[in-house]
């Protein structure tokens, strides 16, 4: 299956964040699902995001051993899209005409230039399109992974 989703750090960390045991449930059930059907895709800034986070800004981090472990497995069942110079320069674009925050238009750059038509965050507004790559907030009340897949 051709990748659909562009999974953001925040849906990774919170399968790792005991402190939302509905979010936690939640991003687990969303994660397993892309996995089975190979449609869901990470980012090198996306993997090194979720490393800082879960090792220094949970309640209960992970161990630097348990985190390398998980991005191990993230990088043989996930597809990762490098970063790159055109990855970066259309990034810049995103701020610019866009007013992203510099790291949210990266994630948005490289779902527009691998043709990624949805990002599953909480960071954007749920629903908003931005030339073509559309935001779901897979932690909303009404959210169905079916109907981006």
């Amino acid at each position: 299956m051709r990748v659909r989703v562009l999974v953001d750090t925040n849906v990774l960390v919170y399968a790792y964040d005991r402190a939302d045991p509905h979010k936690q449930q939640q991003a687990i059930a969303v994660l397993d699902q892309l996995a089975q059907h190979d449609a869901g895709a990470l980012t090198t800034q996306i993997l090194a995001e979720f490393f800082v986070t879960v090792t220094r800004k949970l309640a209960a981090p992970l161990s630097a051993a348990d985190a390398y472990t998980r991005i191990e497995n993230l990088l043989l069942a996930w597809t990762v899209y490098e970063s790159s110079g055109l990855v970066v320069l259309e990034a810049a674009r995103g701020v610019r005409d866009h007013q992203l925050s510099y790291w949210d238009a990266q994630i948005w750059a490289t779902a527009r230039l691998y043709q990624v038509p949805v990002v599953l965050s909480e960071d954007f507004a749920s629903g908003s399109t931005r030339e073509g790559v559309r935001f779901v907030n897979p932690f909303a009340p009404a959210f169905q992974l079916d109907d981006w897949m």
